[in-house]
């Protein structure tokens, strides 16, 4: 399911640094390390709905790229983003949404990830956004990705998508949640760790839950408040050290 804070949060000043590149007949927004990086490993990033149009999520996969990662993400919603007008309470999301189904939206991220391979990238780590992240949990229970990092997800449902994950899955698992989130409040993520955690899930699974954020602050949160701040910050850095630790 969808909430309002999908459509909800704050647009950030800066000026992305990658560039647009198309993979498998998709644009992708692409963020290359300066520096040395294995040309053998990919990050793909999936975007909440706003898509490439929004500066935030360029933005992140510019901060991904300068701490190593070759950060791709495609356009997978068709150019058919939610226009980036946040805070609008009346935008229509469970009908965009439905106008966004898997069977559409999936083959793009696989197309993607087939064009990769074929320039050689042998292992892939996936980190989704809201929208995005059914995705990269998906790719996850498919076990194309070697890691995967999401953030307050949505389009699952409790239990079933995390019971799915721990039958199939074999990738690393980490899960940055808000506690304000309304579409998945802290006791449906506890029902989450009841499923993956304390070992459940072999190949590894945390959870960290930052006070005070609502659901969409790891990409829209209101940096000039303090708890959505440091949960902003403190999911990015955790979601780096989680790639560090397992990609």
């Amino acid at each position: 399911m969808s909430c309002s804070d999908c459509v909800a949060g704050k647009q950030y000043l800066g000026s992305p640094q990658g560039k647009t590149e198309v993979l498998g007949g998709v644009p992708c927004y692409v963020g290359t390390p300066t520096g040395d990086y294995d040309k053998k490993k990919a990050l793909i990033l999936l975007t909440d709905i706003f898509g490439l149009t929004f500066s935030n999520n360029l933005l992140l996969v510019d901060d991904f790229a300068k701490k190593g990662y070759w950060t791709i993400a495609p356009d997978y919603l068709h150019g058919d983003p939610v226009p980036p007008a946040i805070q609008n309470p009346k935008f229509d999301v469970k009908g965009w949404t439905n106008n966004h189904p898997p069977e559409l939206t999936r083959p793009p991220i696989d197309n993607v990830i087939q064009a990769l391979k074929d320039q050689g990238v042998t292992s892939f780590a996936v980190i989704g956004y809201c929208f995005g992240g059914r995705y990269a949990i998906d790719l996850a229970c498919d076990q194309v990705v070697d890691v995967v990092v999401v953030a307050h997800p949505s389009q699952v449902v409790v239990p079933t998508t995390f019971e799915t994950l721990a039958q199939k899955g074999k990738a690393p698992f980490l899960l940055e949640m808000g506690s304000e989130d309304n579409d998945i409040p802290v006791p449906k993520q506890e029902e989450i760790d009841a499923i993956l955690g304390g070992g459940k899930y072999a190949p590894g699974y945390k959870r960290d839950c930052w006070p005070g954020c609502p659901h969409g602050f790891a990409v829209r949160g209101d940096i000039l408040d303090t708890e959505q701040f440091a949960g902003k910050e403190g999911s990015f850095n955790n979601s780096v050290a989680w790639l560090e630790l397992y990609f």
